[in-house]
């Protein structure tokens, strides 16, 4: 039987093939590193923990939650985008919370494409940036990650010769997963663009708090005039290490959030109240944990770039965000990123996610991700260095070594 229209747009996950191997590895006794999956090992703030568990023993809160987030909740994030960014948010209109940005931005897929219309996406790019469109019926343009002019005149080709014209941008920044950030003057030239040719712009700010040269990543919405076509999502996930408990925010132009409000209000009763009443905690108390996050990701970025150099591996420092966006060394770039990563399992017990599974423009990189302490990262460090070390003798019947350092 042939598989259904919707599941053949869509890829074997690559990451799937990793996680695979990861667990057959454990399996065997293997003490597996992973620096592959961002999932947050820090824990999340006790005062929120404690918020969620008092709320949950309430006897009126285990009902149907609000679909669009409790009053409170779209109140605290208007808050939030006040302080941190000088935006004023209207907490009926303006914002929308989700089951996390993910869920958010699928569903925003699928309230705004019509089949065929056509996305710009960066490549390489968090998979539901493509993927929520193509599951909705969108087809996809790639444009540059890196926010300069290639990313403009890519733009601008799309909108010449696109049929139909782009329906819309995509933005990540800091971006998940080459670690690009941007500035206000990039924006001010991203919103500009968009209200010339009748674009929106959906903008993913996931990684907002999580940067370490003292320059907070701004917000699309402080542009004047993005509000007319911008809607911008947020995660706490990252934020207050709350990615399992998926809490998320869309916020922005009105007649988006109202498209999404509409889609939601089909398909899910919102987030389980005591956790929406637990985030709103997080968001209206104390901001310390936050830069204790930040300054524990810095550190371990110290670390991974400076062990892995010291192994023979050297690692761009990333300026934001919880992953460093890797270069293959270049004697392995002829296996593709998937092979190689599937090598640092079997040979250095280390996981990494391969870029392919980020966009085909990723394959000649890894991401790997700050999810492990500072002595982990380096204990990965030294199984790699014996890897690297090793790989002449050891993988000449794998990978053409020799030939690939001519």
């Amino acid at each position: 039987m042939s598989e259904f229209h919707s599941v053949r747009r869509l890829p074997q996950y690559v990451f799937e093939q990793v996680n695979r191997l990861k667990a057959s590895a454990r399996a065997a006794g293997a003490d597996i590193i992973d620096l592959g999956m961002g999932n947050p090992d820090l824990p999340t703030p006790a005062h929120i923990v404690q918020k969620l568990a008092e709320t949950a023993a309430r006897p009126d809160v285990h009902g149907y939650s609000a679909s669009r987030g409790i009053n409170g909740l779209r109140k605290a994030q208007a808050a939030y985008y006040d302080r941190r960014f000088g935006v004023k948010l209207d907490p009926n209109t303006q914002i929308v919370a989700t089951i996390g940005s993910k869920e958010g931005f699928a569903n925003m897929a699928q309230a705004i494409t019509a089949p065929g219309d056509v996305i710009l996406v960066p490549n390489p790019s968090y998979p539901i940036h493509a993927f929520g469109f193509l599951m909705a019926g969108g087809v996809i343009r790639s444009v540059p990650v890196e926010p300069g002019p290639e990313f403009f005149h890519a733009m601008e080709r799309a909108v010449m010769h696109s049929i139909p014209k782009p329906l819309a941008v995509v933005l990540c920044y800091p971006s998940n997963p080459t670690a690009h950030v941007a500035d206000l003057d990039f924006y001010r030239d991203v919103v500009a663009f968009a209200r010339k040719h009748e674009l929106f712009v959906l903008s993913d700010l996931a990684y907002s708090e999580i940067y370490f040269d003292d320059v907070p990543p701004p917000s699309i919405l402080q542009v004047p005039g993005a509000m007319d076509v911008a809607v911008e999502f947020t995660s706490m996930s990252k934020t207050y290490s709350m990615a399992g408990w998926r809490m998320g925010f869309a916020v922005g132009n009105e007649r988006l959030i109202a498209a999404l409000s509409r889609v939601k209000s089909y398909l899910d009763y919102g987030a389980y109240t005591p956790i929406q009443v637990a985030a709103t905690t997080a968001l209206n108390g104390p901001q310390d944990c936050i830069e204790e996050m930040r300054q524990i990701y810095k550190h371990r970025r110290d670390v991974l770039v400076d062990s892995f150099g010291r192994a023979g591996w050297q690692i761009p420092a990333p300026r934001a965000s919880m992953f460093a966006w890797v270069p293959i060394p270049d004697a392995f770039k002829p296996l593709g990123s998937l092979e190689f990563a599937k090598l640092l399992i079997e040979k250095a017990d280390v996981a990494v996610a391969p870029g392919v599974g980020f966009g085909e423009h990723g394959d000649d990189y890894v991401r790997i991700a700050l999810v492990e302490n500072e002595q982990r990262i380096r204990q990965a460090a030294r199984n790699v260095r014996r890897f690297l070390e090793t790989a002449d003798k050891t993988l000449h019947n794998v990978v053409p070594i020799s030939s690939a350092r001519r």
